[in-house]
């Protein structure tokens, strides 16, 4: 296997200094060139072939099937967000024109969004393609006409090389100005912070640990001057069964939740880590049910050693917290860097009293809550820390007999789910990938679907430019034809 070497200050420093003067050429490319270059890496990145999958199989345990259908995912991500590039409707063009009659008069005021600058990413350890050098941060910020800089997950840093060299290969295609796109790599921490710290760095994308996103968002608030830092940092997912529905489905809901939990090794950021219930009947029928599909799956090899470890030692501490129970786990011994599928079980009392049995455990565990009445599982949802996801297994009669528990859980999550599952994130517009703090830094934003590519753009007025200096995206004759908002009425008509 390759080795790669951190990169040195001074290797870094030159990226920079070279993605900051690409930044005052790229900015000004068209939406068009911009797309053009995404479908492209998207081309090149099938054109790396069978190599590309081997690779990756190598560096992560992961199956074959499954990284082809994630690059063909990436792929997907790269062109769907280069056909929202083009649109346009990410820029919120506002176009407010002048009113002499007015007193005083209105000028002409014309908004929309403009690129930051470079973009540092951190690829993540648990998707080598659709979350790390070509998914979707960098998409985005393409997208947004922002340089990136890549910092490879040491994890499968041979595949972040190759995919990198496609984008390289991209670029020259396109005649994209040279520093458009860097790779690095460093396993330390001194080239995460010197990324992040550089002045030319303008914004940073990442998803991984709450650990490693909280120390990137702090340094970035400690410069002189702060940037904004887009970390997802994983979530428990909590999924709460309601009373009618769990006389009507609790061994269905059952068997379809293990089915969540277990897969891909339960290493996804929507693992349902928690399930929450009231005391009763169904409920013990649900527990009983999913520990007996548990125990029928086999374990399965974890995407490297660093992740395995950290998973045996995170499910031993929480099954050693008082008043946990084993309920049940795979009946089959793990061999290497496995991880064991697990179901555990608490009290509503012994998890508001124990802070432990709310954090992630990352891998095939769950975590089942009896809670003893609505009351108390009112109290547990308020002291819930912010999911990427919430999921209700219930009726409509459950919905709104219980109006409170469903508004104190919408306030916790990104998405809200309803008899679902939270695996799965689908790549659309309407899709929001992010929530509350610490799932992610700021809620405001989603890691997957275009409107993603507002995270590296920022608000410009332009008041009484002349046409003719205006960004095409403003002028009186809308040559982009995109949707503008003008004088308060969303059209594509020209002034």
């Amino acid at each position: 296997m390759t080795m790669f070497k951190d990169a040195a200050e001074q290797e870094i420093d030159q990226v920079m200094n070279l993605a900051w003067q690409a930044f005052h050429q790229y900015r000004k490319y068209s939406l068009k060139d911009r797309a053009k270059f995404m479908r492209s890496i998207a081309t090149e990145l099938e054109n790396a072939g069978d190599e590309l999958i081997q690779t990756a199989m190598r560096e992560t345990n992961l199956p074959e099937a499954r990284l082809r259908g994630e690059r063909a995912r990436t792929m997907f991500q790269l062109t769907s967000y280069a056909d929202a590039c083009e649109r346009g409707e990410w820029l919120e063009a506002r176009i407010d024109t002048a009113n002499t009659a007015k007193t005083p008069p209105k000028p002409d005021i014309r908004k929309m969004l403009i690129p930051l600058g470079p973009v540092v990413v951190f690829g993540a350890s648990n998707f080598p393609f659709a979350y790390s050098t070509a998914g979707g941060d960098t998409a985005c910020a393409l997208a947004a006409g922002c340089p990136v800089i890549v910092k490879a997950h040491p994890a499968h840093a041979q595949t972040s090389e190759m995919v990198a060299q496609a984008i390289l290969k991209a670029a020259a295609r396109c005649n994209m100005p040279n520093g458009v796109f860097a790779h690095i790599h460093g396993a330390s921490q001194e080239v995460g912070k010197a990324l992040v710290t550089h002045p030319y760095t303008k914004a940073v994308g990442f998803t991984g640990s709450y650990l490693g996103g909280r120390a990137l968002f702090d340094w970035a608030n400690q410069r002189k001057e702060p940037i904004p830092v887009f970390s997802e940092m994983g979530s428990v997912n909590p999924v709460f069964l309601f009373p009618e529905k769990m006389k009507q489905a609790s061994v269905e809901i059952a068997k379809m939740y293990a089915g969540s939990i277990t897969l891909g090794v339960g290493q996804f950021c929507t693992n349902p880590g928690l399930i929450f219930g009231i005391e009763s009947e169904e409920l013990q029928q649900f527990i009983n049910t999913l520990g007996n599909e548990i125990k029928a799956v086999n374990p399965g090899t974890m995407l490297h050693p660093g992740i395995a470890k950290n998973y045996v030692e995170n499910r031993a501490k929480a099954l050693s917290q008082q008043q946990v129970q084993n309920i049940a786990e795979s009946d089959t011994k793990p061999t290497a860097n496995q991880g064991v599928p697990t179901i555990a079980s608490a009290t509503g009392e012994a998890f508001l009293n124990n802070p432990v049995l709310h954090q992630e455990v990352f891998g095939p565990y769950s975590l089942v809550i009896r809670c003893k009445d609505k009351n108390e599982l009112l109290e547990v949802v308020r002291h819930l820390e912010g999911q990427l996801t919430a999921t209700l297994m219930a009726t409509e009669n459950d919905m709104i007999a219980n109006d409170e528990l469903v508004e104190a859980i919408k306030d916790i999550c990104g998405r809200f789910i309803v008899n679902g599952v939270p695996t799965g994130v689908e790549v659309c517009l309407s899709m929001h990938h992010g929530g509350p703090f610490p799932a992610t830094t700021d809620s405001r934003f989603t890691s997957v679907g275009a409107d993603g590519i507002k995270r590296f753009a920022r608000p410009i007025a332009y008041q009484n430019w002349s046409d003719n200096l205006l960004p095409d995206e403003l002028k009186n004759g809308n040559p982009l034809n995109i949707w503008r908002t003008v004088n308060d009425v969303l059209t594509k008509d020209s002034l």
